[in-house]
């Protein structure tokens, strides 16, 4: 039988046109023997504009539902996922050629990993890339270090959440995505860093999509009350994980 990874994507109209070169970056992934891969799109919201845009596939789901945020789209499309690993994939970005085959031989080469990151460079308009400094040393990541990091950072992760590949069953554990407009990704990487060890992969495993249209670059994002609600919200919940002590996996 054979095992496979779940890509998870959120998409509303606008992102709609990215699509083909987000799959077009995961039919250049290579896996191990014995394993697969399963997209499932979930559209944030029940448009006409997704449709046409998703790749003709026995690969690919395709589903809808009530607008509610990239959080809740993503947590929508974790009732489906019947594999034992998940990998976040945004509608508007690309997976570098070796990404799933590095993050899927992280976690099975180690079952006290339970989610696994790599670097991350932005994709700018003109189709240049840029990276950014501040990433952590390759291999491990301690329990606690991102929140740390985060948070005397200016609210800066030192790994990037749209990187993330995930347990699945840690990922139920949390509740999938937090209910957030925004920074959801983030709340569920100072969760998982609060409760698990990572791993970062220094090789560049996604390509970060900047555009006009993209949800972080409207002014609503930077909305000084929101985002110090978001920023409190999803620092409270990472520490009163780690106060609880709960940790992945369970001890015997």
């Amino acid at each position: 039988m054979r095992r496979r990874i779940i890509i998870i994507t959120a998409v509303h109209a606008p992102s709609a046109h990215f699509l083909a070169e987000a799959y077009t970056s995961l039919c250049h992934q290579e896996l191990p023997d014995g394993w697969d891969w399963h997209w499932l799109i979930q559209e944030d919201g029940t448009t006409d504009a997704v449709a046409p845009h998703v790749p003709d596939d026995d690969r690919v789901t395709f589903r809808q539902g009530r607008p509610g945020g990239p959080g809740v789209a993503r947590t929508l499309a974790l009732a489906h996922a019947d594999g034992e690993y998940v990998k976040v994939l945004d509608a508007d970005d690309q997976l570098t050629p070796g990404t799933l085959a590095r993050d899927l031989a992280a976690l099975e080469a180690d079952p006290s990993i339970g989610w696994a990151t790599s670097r991350a460079l932005d994709l700018l308009p003109d189709g240049t890339t840029t990276g950014f400094p501040g990433d952590p040393a390759p291999g491990p990541i301690e329990r606690g270090t991102v929140l740390d990091s985060w948070k005397t950072n200016d609210f800066r992760a030192p790994v990037h959440p749209a990187t993330l590949f995930i347990r699945r069953d840690l990922l139920l554990a949390l509740g999938g995505w937090m209910a957030l407009p925004a920074s959801e990704d983030t709340g569920l990487l100072l969760a998982l860093n609060a409760t698990s060890r990572g791993w970062f992969s220094p090789e560049v495993g996604l390509l970060y999509r900047k555009w006009p249209g993209q949800a972080t670059g409207q002014p609503s994002h930077t909305d000084t009350t929101e985002h110090t609600a978001r920023m409190t919200i999803a620092e409270a919940r990472a520490r009163q994980l780690a106060h609880l002590n709960w940790r992945y996996p369970a001890a015997d």
